[in-house]
């Protein structure tokens, strides 16, 4: 997604179309119960919004697991 390129109303189409090249498919494919991580709130964004998994940023999951 590039940061807000992809919520921007001419590239939107676009990134979906990338990130249904690799991203998508694999986060789908995906087991219920793998980590997705993301460092990016966009990339956390497209994730969620594209698939309906919800992506973690790194750092919250070094996180829980030192809990």
């Amino acid at each position: 997604m590039a940061g807000s390129f992809g919520y921007e109303k001419e590239h939107f189409e676009v990134s979906n179309q990338i990130g249904e090249l690799v991203l998508l498919p694999a986060v789908r494919k995906a087991d219920q119960n793998d980590i997705i991580a993301a460092p990016g709130t966009s990339c956390r964004h497209q994730i969620h919004d594209g698939t309906k998994r919800t992506a973690l940023h790194p750092a919250q999951i070094l996180r829980d697991a030192l809990v």
